[in-house]
C-alpha cells in the first residue's frame, strides 16, 4: 500500500509571521529574499544545462523569437478620436511602442505609423523595465489619456495622465503609483478610481474595495466615497458611460469572484439595480441586458441558466420587469460573450465549441435576428466593433488550428466584409488536418477535445502527442493558430490536443459549475479520459503523451502528475497554483473561493486537499513522469511560492522535475518577445526530448550536482 507523503499540517497565518515549523519549504515564500533567490539561480542553472544548450534549442529559440518579432504580425488597432493606434514590440523595440495611423493608411500594405510613446525609450531614460498594460482616453476627442505601466510584468501598475497630441505625460496631472488600479474618465478634470488610499482600503484578495471620485487638483486623500465594500469581497470599483444621450456612472461590488452587485448614480445617490448576484450586468441605451449563470424564476416564469436577457431600463428601476429573452442555450450552444455597435447587439455563440455570429436589433416593439452575409463559416470567429458610439463597423478575425488569423472590415446591414490583413504561413500545413472528438468521462459525460495532426498518422501509438487543458473560471478553448506550436510542434511531425474539460465555459454556466469545488475531480477525470481516448484511438501511448498548462491549468498539470502518473510521459506545469491550503493567504487567492472553497473551513478542506498536488505527493510512486515547472518572479497574481514550494518537496521525495523561474514576466512569464521565445523553448524542447528519449534516458537519475553559472558559459 502506498504511502502518501504528509509533509506537514498548516495553519493559517499572514506571510509575514515567522515560516511555520510544519512546513519546511514555506521559507520560499518569501519572493525576494536572498536565500529564496539563490534557490533559484540554481534551479534555473540546472534546467538551463538540461534544456537549452543544444543546437536544436538555439534553433528554436531563435525562430520563436524571429516570429514573435516578425513586421509580418497583423498590428491590431483600437480606435481613439479619429486615430488608430497599436502597441507593437519587435527585435528593435523590444519593450514597445505605442503609435497611431489612419484608416485609409491601415487598410494598405504599407502602413504609415507615427510613433506617440516610446516605452524602450521611456524605460532607459527612468530607469526602469516598463511593460505596457494599456491605456484608457477621454472621448469624444480623446486626447487625454490614462496610460497604465507595469514594472516587469506584474498585475500592480502605474498609472500616469498622456497627452497624445503633445506626446508627452501631462506635468502635474493624474498619477496614481503602483497598486492593483482601476480607473474611469468621468471628465477632462474627473475621474473614477479604485486603488491602494491605504490602511484598511484593500479586500482580503489584495484589490481595491472602495471607488471614488477624484477632482483634478486635488490630493487623493481628498477624492470622495462613491461606494465602499468589504474586505471580504473581491473588489469595488467603478465606470462611466461616455455613449451620447446615455451619460451615466455606474459602480459594483465584487462579492465572489461569480457574484456581483451594480449600483447607477442618480441625483439621489446609488440605487442597485435588481438582479440575481451571479448573473453578469451591462447597461447599453436604454436597456439592461443580463447574463444568467443560474435559473431564475421571474413573475411565475423561469429564465433558464445561460441565457441572456433584455428589458427597458427606465422600467426596470421602477420594478416592473418586460423581460424578452435574447438568447437561451441549447443542449449544444452557448453564449461566449456579447458585444454591441450604435444600432446593433452582436452575439458570439458556441455550437459544440464552433463560432457563430448573431446580429440583434431593437425595434419599437421587439428585437430581430439577423446574420452577417458574406462572412466565413469555418474557423473561429470574432467580431469587435471598430467605434461602437458612432458607427456599426466592425473588425471580424478568423483563424483556426492551421488557419493564419485573417482580419476583415465590414458594416452590419452593409457589403459582405473586406479581408484588408492576414498572416503569413509561420509553419508548414501541408499535409494537416482538424478533427473533433469526444472523450466519455467517468461519469459518462461526452467531453470535446479537437486534434491537430497530419492526415496520414500511423494509428500504431507511436505519435508523440501534446495535449493542453485548462478547465475552470468559465474560460473557453478555442481553435486559434499558433506559430509557437506549429513552429516547436507540428512541424516535428507531433499531434497537438486541446481538451474542451468541465470548468470551462465551452457549454456555458453549466459547464463551469459542473467542476466548482467539490466537484473539481470532474475537471480532471474529464483530462484523463480524452489521454485514454487518445490511446486507445492508438495516437499515441502513454509514454508519447505530454501534457501542459498554466495557471488553474496549472494546477490541472499538478493533479494529473498526482492522480494520473502513469497516464502521461512528460509534464510541463506553468504559473501554477499547487498548495491549496494556503492558496487564499497569497497574493489574489482569496479571491478565488468561488471557485476552489476555502481550505479554513474543515469541510471544504476535506475535499480540497484532494486536488492539492503539494499534500498528495507519494514518495512511494514510481510512475510520477518527468516535469518541468516554470513561473516567474513579478508574477503577483499566483504566487511563485507555488511553483518552488512543489518542486523543493519533489526534491526531497527524489522525483524527476527541473524548475526555471523568470525574474520578470508576471503572470504571463515573460514581459518582451526575447523572454517569450526562451521560455516557450524550454517547454517544447523539454517535452519533446522527454516524449522521444529512450526508456532508459526517461528513468535516468536527476541527482547530479547542479551546475553555476560560470560553469554553463
Amino acid at each position: 500500500m502506498s504511502i502518501i507523503l504528509t509533509l506537514f499540517s498548516l495553519i493559517s497565518f499572514s506571510e509575514a509571521d515567522a515560516p511555520s515549523t510544519s512546513d519546511p519549504h514555506q521559507w520560499l515564500e518569501a519572493v525576494e529574499d536572498q536565500k529564496a533567490l539563490d534557490w533559484v539561480l540554481e534551479r534555473n542553472d540546472k534546467s538551463v544545462a538540461h534544456i537549452a544548450q543544444s543546437e536544436e534549442f538555439t534553433q528554436l529559440r531563435e525562430r520563436l523569437q524571429t516570429i514573435y518579432d516578425s513586421k509580418d504580425q497583423i498590428p491590431y488597432v483600437g480606435k481613439h478620436g479619429e486615430y488608430f493606434y497599436n502597441f507593437w514590440r519587435d527585435n528593435e523595440n523590444p519593450r514597445g511602442i505605442w503609435r497611431r495611423t489612419t484608416m485609409e493608411s491601415y487598410q494598405t500594405e504599407n502602413i504609415s505609423w507615427e510613433t506617440v510613446l516610446d516605452l524602450d525609450a521611456l524605460s532607459t531614460t527612468e530607469e526602469e523595465n516598463w511593460v505596457w498594460h494599456g491605456s484608457d482616453c477621454l472621448p469624444p476627442e480623446e486626447t487625454l489619456c490614462i496610460v497604465s505601466l507595469s514594472r516587469g510584468g506584474a498585475d500592480a501598475d502605474v498609472k500616469r495622465e498622456f497627452n497624445i497630441e503633445t506626446k508627452s505625460f501631462v506635468e502635474n496631472g493624474f498619477f496614481l503609483p503602483e497598486a492593483k488600479s482601476s480607473s474611469s474618465w468621468i471628465d477632462e478634470n474627473s475621474l473614477l478610481i479604485g486603488t491602494d488610499f491605504g490602511e484598511d482600503s484593500l479586500t482580503n484578495s489584495g484589490y481595491p474595495r472602495m471607488t471614488k471620485i477624484w477632482r483634478r487638483g486635488t490630493l487623493i486623500s481628498e477624492a470622495t466615497l462613491l461606494l465602499e465594500g468589504s474586505k471580504e469581497d473581491i473588489s469595488v470599483g467603478s465606470y462611466h458611460d461616455h455613449s451620447a444621450g446615455y451619460e451615466r456612472t455606474i459602480a459594483y461590488q465584487g462579492l465572489t469572484f461569480y457574484t456581483n452587485r451594480f449600483f447607477l448614480k442618480t441625483k439621489k445617490g446609488l440605487v442597485q439595480v435588481d438582479k440575481q448576484d451571479s448573473a453578469d450586468m451591462n447597461i447599453w441605451k436604454d436597456y439592461v441586458l443580463i447574463q444568467l449563470r443560474e435559473d431564475w424564476t421571474v413573475d411565475g416564469t423561469i429564465y433558464k441558466s445561460g441565457s441572456l436577457l433584455t428589458a427597458p431600463l427606465r422600467k426596470w428601476l421602477k420594478g416592473r420587469k418586460k423581460i424578452t429573452v435574447l438568447f437561451e442555450p441549447s443542449e449544444t450552444t452557448s453564449l461566449a460573450s456579447y458585444d454591441v455597435t450604435k444600432d446593433h447587439l452582436v452575439l458570439s455563440i458556441l455550437d459544440d465549441v464552433k463560432s457563430k455570429i448573431a446580429i440583434l436589433t431593437p425595434t419599437k416593439k421587439t428585437w430581430t435576428e439577423s446574420t452577417l452575409e458574406g462572412i466565413p463559416q469555418f474557423g473561429r470567429l470574432t467580431l469587435t466593433p471598430i467605434d461602437s458610439e458612432d458607427s456599426n463597423d466592425y473588425w471580424l478575425t478568423v483563424k483556426d488550428f492551421i488557419t493564419p488569423n485573417t482580419l476583415y472590415v465590414g458594416t452590419i446591414g452593409g457589403d459582405p466584409p473586406k479581408k484588408i490583413k492576414s498572416l503569413p504561413a509561420f509553419f508548414d500545413t501541408t499535409n494537416l488536418e482538424i478533427a473533433q472528438h469526444f472523450a466519455e468521462s467517468k461519469d459518462g459525460t461526452r467531453v470535446p477535445y479537437f486534434q491537430v495532426s497530419r492526415k496520414d498518422i500511423p494509428l500504431d501509438g507511436s505519435n508523440p502527442t501534446l495535449l493542453y487543458g485548462y478547465g475552470g473560471f468559465e474560460v473557453s478553448l478555442l481553435p486559434y493558430y499558433s506559430a509557437s506550436i506549429g513552429t516547436a510542434w507540428l512541424e516535428k511531425g507531433g499531434v497537438y490536443v486541446v481538451g474542451n474539460i468541465r470548468g470551462g465555459g465551452e457549454y456555458g454556466p453549466r459547464w463551469h459549475q459542473a467542476a466548482l469545488k467539490e466537484n473539481r475531480h470532474r475537471a480532471y477525470e474529464d483530462f484523463a479520459a480524452i489521454g485514454e481516448d487518445l490511446v486507445q484511438r492508438k495516437i499515441t501511448t502513454p509514454a508519447k503523451l505530454g501534457i501542459k498548462g498554466g495557471s488553474n491549468g496549472g494546477l490541472l498539470m499538478g493533479n494529473m502528475y498526482t492522480l494520473y502518473p502513469d497516464h502521461w510521459g512528460a509534464i510541463v506545469c506553468q504559473v501554477p497554483l499547487l498548495d491549496m491550503k494556503r492558496y487564499t493567504k497569497l497574493l489574489a487567492g482569496a479571491s478565488w473561493m468561488g471557485e476552489y472553497g476555502d481550505p479554513d473551513i474543515p469541510e471544504q478542506w476535506e475535499y480540497i486537499k484532494t486536488f492539492s498536488p503539494y499534500h498528495n505527493i507519494d514518495v512511494e510512486e514510481e510512475n510520477y513522469p518527468p516535469m518541468l515547472i516554470l513561473t516567474s518572479t513579478r508574477d503577483d497574481r499566483v504566487h511563485p511560492a507555488h511553483a518552488r514550494k512543489m518542486t523543493a518537496a519533489l526534491e526531497v521525495a527524489e522525483k524527476n522535475v527541473l524548475y526555471y523561474e523568470n525574474t520578470e514576466g508576471g503572470h504571463g512569464g515573460a514581459a518582451n518577445n526575447e523572454q517569450a521565445a526562451f521560455m516557450g523553448s524550454m517547454a517544447y524542447m523539454f517535452l519533446w526530448n522527454q516524449l522521444n528519449a529512450s526508456a532508459d534516458q526517461l528513468n535516468a537519475p536527476t541527482d547530479e550536482p547542479i551546475p553555476t553559472s560560470e560553469e554553463i558559459e
